[in-house]
């Protein structure tokens, strides 16, 4: 595989109270530091980052699939308390005390949601996906992206129906017509290509239903308050990413206490894959 990722280590499914089965990967030493890995848009437990800097800085990495995405069960209505409930409970059940957290694009909230109920130590969020629906950020969305913000307000079963229409080739055209040529030259990458490309079969294999709960979550306004939230965190955009948050993060840094933001020049929504040692190094400072 290319510099920038690597097949699992390991992988499993852990079943959680009641039934359901958690999908994971893992990367690194299996007694390193554990980091729980929440990842991006319609990708799955499959597609990791940094694998070089995993071993060079003793990561345990797992990546956990959201619940009808990959090899996790369906949870229809799920809410971003159920999902931070489902990984508190996988951290009891895998031994692995309060883990640090990296949140990837659309996978940022829901590592947010986490941080906010007390389930991880630290939080990496790397170019996350920012609470569009807020009203300061009205004026600056464009206007089919404020309609679908709209809906998702109003209108959540509507919205949802529309990004389950959503499937795999489509969400990679968006991902690609939308980038810029630092980001293409690791996403056209062949070897990366192929791996991110197998992520998206994976998050559609039951069906779009879970892409599509994710989206209207996190479309939607946000039920938990960045305000509150206690644990340390870091944000990272690439300064030529226009995509996931309409100000590269300034916003939401300023609403969580004691939050740092750093703004990465050279690069747009590839800088997890680019950056993965920086990342992974100020997140385990964080820890200690």
């Amino acid at each position: 595989m290319s510099s920038h990722v690597t097949g699992p280590v390991r992988l499993g499914r852990t079943t959680l109270p009641g039934g359901r089965l958690l999908g994971w990967a893992e990367w690194g030493p299996a007694h390193g530091t554990p980091v729980l890995f929440c990842p991006g848009a319609a990708t799955t437990r499959s597609l990791g980052f940094g694998p070089a800097a995993v071993d060079a800085l003793g990561v345990r990495l797992i990546a956990v699939d959201r619940p009808g995405l990959g090899a996790s069960t369906p949870l229809p209505g799920r809410t971003f308390a159920d999902f931070a409930g489902d990984l508190s409970r996988f951290a009891e059940l895998r031994g692995l005390g309060r883990p640090a957290m990296v949140g990837n694009s659309q996978g940022a909230p829901f590592a947010l949601a986490c941080a906010a109920e007390g389930v991880c130590s630290a939080l990496a969020v790397v170019s996350g996906s920012d609470e569009i629906a807020a009203p300061g950020f009205a004026d600056a969305l464009p206007a089919e992206l404020r309609e679908l913000v709209g809906r998702s307000v109003s209108d959540p079963a509507g919205a949802q129906a529309v990004f389950a229409g959503f499937d795999a080739e489509a969400l990679w055209r968006l991902v690609i017509d939308g980038s810029g040529d630092a980001d293409l030259a690791v996403y056209r990458e062949p070897r990366f290509e192929t791996a991110y490309r197998r992520a998206m079969a994976e998050a559609f294999a039951q069906g779009s239903d879970g892409y599509a709960r994710d989206t209207v979550l996190a479309m939607g306004r946000w039920p938990f308050d960045p305000a509150e939230i206690t644990v340390g965190v870091d944000l990272w955009y690439g300064e030529q990413d226009t995509g996931h948050s309409p100000d590269n993060g300034r916003t939401l840094t300023a609403r969580i206490p004691g939050a740092r933001r750093h703004l990465v020049p050279g690069i747009g929504g590839a800088v997890l894959w680019t950056h993965a040692e920086p990342i992974l190094r100020t997140l385990l400072d964080r820890t200690r």
